[in-house]
């Protein structure tokens, strides 16, 4: 008699809410379908892209007869984090002048949350992470799996379709001290609505007042405005004032390396960051000020080897292809410029894409105010279409997205924002 399966009794989990939009859009025959739930860069050919910056990385590589594929250490290819840090610091970053940076090379923006939230768990004093409401769905559970409890803070307000600044602020002052506080670096996801740079100076001098975490999630540098220093900005603001701060990393979007799964997270210890005149000058003596420096170093190295214990039994140590190509391009100056023209270019074209659907739903006279359209940056765009409308759009037009209303501006082409503004037209006309 056959016993069957061990596992018979399990039941089939459900498709992941993002990746699961791109399976039932693969499975739809019609020739006038249209994906915009997968955060992907694509043409105005609706094709995938990759950097010719990227090109001539991989060549260069696989032309160097000395490379071979040897295991990388624990944390890392050395170059690709000493890069990486100065990317998202900035190359003149106090932190990173006084050794006060541990960084190691993870797998792309969610393994390098994911070690970086299993760190915590085991060495912060404080367990519990605000994430704001709504984020990447992706968020809550890796902390969660990594043993922190989860508490949301107020961000986006459905009826500006903005900034709930004033709950943001109410949260983050209700929270506990020391409590550990997710931001996203730019570019919001799923909203596309950030803070300005008033705004953000609020949120430091609020969180760092009462010893709060930040723990930034960085998945668009260069992305949202075009500018890698403008979208760095959040963070360097948090590693100027010699608190601690941590920062995850990811080349996915920004490089186009979303498979090769390329990133890197970086713990920024607490300093001094006055000049060493000044610090001469409190210490009495320029010995003094060396063993300041040395004993800030001596924390990152301690962080950088509990890091270690964390990578080894998870995934042992990281690929070496896609770090090698980022570091190829970050260490020579006439690829990082010729990435930065590239990285500009896939921005602005996401930035046009906002106001040709923006100027098709206005010249089409859709009820509501769309101006969030323009206003919101980045990859994404909360339209604030509503589930039913969402299914009506799937159902009648064939257009694929998360039922929570949230697009993706890289899936849209000049050739296709009429489909989707008649679609959108549509859904707020006939469903309400």
């Amino acid at each position: 008699m056959d016993p069957g399966s061990v596992f018979a009794s399990l039941v089939q989990a459900p498709e992941d809410p993002i990746l699961g939009v791109t399976v039932a859009y693969n499975k739809d025959p019609s020739p006038n379908k249209l994906n915009l739930g997968v955060g992907a860069y694509r043409t105005e050919e609706g094709k995938p892209l990759v950097l010719d910056v990227v090109r001539r990385a991989e060549q260069l590589l696989v032309n160097d007869q000395s490379r071979v594929k040897e295991y990388l250490p624990i944390v890392g290819l050395a170059d690709f984090n000493k890069l990486s840090a100065k990317l998202i610091f900035g190359a003149d970053s106090p932190a990173i002048q006084a050794n006060r940076v541990a960084t190691v090379q993870g797998l792309s923006g969610t393994g390098s949350l994911r070690v970086g939230a299993e760190f915590l768990a085991r060495h912060y004093h404080q367990l519990t992470i605000y994430i704001p409401q709504p984020t990447w769905g992706n968020h809550p559970k890796v902390f969660t799996l990594a043993g922190l409890s989860v508490k949301t803070y107020r961000y986006y307000d459905p009826a500006t379709r903005g900034l709930n600044f004033q709950g943001l602020l109410e949260d983050l002052g209700a929270a506990p001290s020391g409590a550990i506080v997710l931001l996203h670096a730019c570019a919001h996801n799923p909203t596309g609505v950030d803070p300005t740079l008033e705004q953000w100076e609020q949120i430091r001098q609020l969180m760092r007042s009462k010893g709060l975490l930040p723990f930034f999630d960085s998945a668009y540098q260069g992305f949202a405005s075009g500018s890698l220093d403008a979208d760095a900005q959040p963070v360097r603001m948090f590693v100027a004032d010699g608190g601690e701060c941590l920062a995850a990393q990811s080349y996915a979007k920004n490089m186009g390396l979303y498979g090769e799964r390329v990133g890197a997270l970086s713990i920024s210890d607490a300093g001094i960051t006055a000049s060493k005149e000044v610090i001469i000058n409190i210490a009495g003596s320029s010995k003094e000020v060396d063993d300041f420096v040395c004993k800030t170093a001596d924390v990152a190295s301690k962080v950088e080897s509990q890091l270690k214990l964390v990578i080894r039994p998870m995934y042992s140590n990281p690929p070496i292809h896609g770090a090698s190509i980022v570091a190829t391009i970050l260490k020579d100056s006439k690829m990082y410029d010729e990435w930065t023209v590239e990285l500009k270019a896939m921005a602005d074209r996401i930035i046009s894409m906002r106001k040709q659907l923006f100027d098709a739903l206005s010249a089409r006279g859709t009820p509501g105010d769309w101006s969030h359209i323009i206003k919101q940056i980045g990859m994404f765009t909360f339209t604030g279409l509503n589930g039913e409308q969402v299914a009506f759009m799937t159902k009648e037009y064939h257009i694929y997205m998360t039922s929570d209303g949230r697009i993706s501006m890289a899936g849209l082409s000049s050739k296709t924002v009429p489909h989707l503004a008649d679609a959108i037209h549509a859904a707020v006309t006939r469903m309400g």
